[in-house]
């Protein structure tokens, strides 16, 4: 596989991307694909932030389409309204990349929901998302999902016993599971898609290790987390370099549908987009079945599988 990178990104004219998280990796896959000719809706919480994305997207691509759109991942009714607003205001979307996340907050939070705080917003926010604005990707044109996991999928697994982490909270193995389940949901939405003929093409990926804010928001800037990302800043590659195998899965014409792609050098750290290893884990249809029923129950939202 050639090194491909963001100058390998096919036209995009006419396509309307959604794109959560107004920093890092989210705001680098908005420039990209605004370069591209797309018609760009960054999505996130704070509508400072947001005008600050937008700004900066608008200075760096002349006469793009961008807008800001306000949501919370941790508020299933903010979602709830989101998806309103822009079914009021598109007849389709094309692409939807789930990106925003938070990592390893040192005490255990809930979301307004009273969903663990990493598993609520980094999957189930997404998963509502992502089902709420199932009938405007299907009126898209090829239409992808394209949802982000982690290298921290290794270590991970879902804890159906204890899915909230409420007996005992260990933040990494809550972050592992909240992206061990974007994972299996990614292929799971794939599996879905093709057999209801939906139309959809699902496909995950992971950014290997980015400097993003993602250590510096949740920990803290004087955690250990934290200071590893502010002094050892080194070992963490580009986050314009990091975007490029979600923007690989969200663009190019070899990626394939239930496909997983990250960074291919240093134990898929730092790199080029290729296929990521799949943890064993991530494969197992009937788990994924089952958090499928399970988050439609939380977030009491399914997909008519004839709709």
């Amino acid at each position: 596989m050639k090194r491909w990178t963001a100058a390998d990104i096919p036209p995009q004219n006419g396509r309307v991307a959604v794109v959560t998280g107004t920093g890092g990796l989210g705001l680098e896959d908005a420039l990209a694909l605004g370069r591209a000719g797309a018609d760009v809706i960054i999505a996130g919480r704070n509508p400072r932030k947001g005008a600050e994305a937008v700004a900066k997207v608008r200075s760096e691509v002349p006469g793009v389409k961008v807008q800001f759109g306000e949501i919370d991942l941790a508020n299933l009714k903010s979602v709830a309204n989101f998806v309103e607003r822009l079914k009021q205001q598109r007849s389709h979307i094309d692409l939807l990349i789930n990106n925003a996340g938070v990592m390893v907050p040192p005490q255990r939070k809930q979301t307004v929901d009273g969903f663990e705080l990493q598993l609520g917003t980094n999957y189930l926010g997404h998963f509502a998302l992502t089902m709420g604005l199932m009938p405007l990707l299907r009126e898209g044109r090829e239409s992808r999902v394209v949802t982000l996991s982690s290298v921290a999928v290794r270590n991970g697994h879902i804890n159906f016993a204890d899915l909230q982490y409420m007996s005992k909270y260990v933040p990494m193995d809550a972050y592992s599971q909240s992206k061990l389940a974007c994972l299996m949901f990614a292929f799971e939405l794939q599996r879905r898609s093709l057999a209801g003929n939906w139309g959809v093409t699902s496909i995950a990926a992971h950014p290997g290790i980015s400097r993003t804010d993602l250590l510096h928001n949740a920990p803290g800037r004087m955690s250990l987390q934290g200071l590893v990302r502010t002094y050892l800043w080194f070992l963490f590659q580009p986050a314009a370099q990091g975007a490029l195998p979600t923007l690989y899965a969200a663009t190019a014409p070899g990626a394939e549908g239930g496909g997983y792609y990250g960074p291919n050098g240093l134990s898929e750290t730092r790199g080029y987009p290729k296929p990521a290893s799949i943890p064993p884990q991530a494969l197992d249809a009937a788990a994924s079945a089952r958090l499928w029923a399970l988050s439609e129950e939380m977030t009491s939202l399914r997909v008519a599988e004839d709709a």
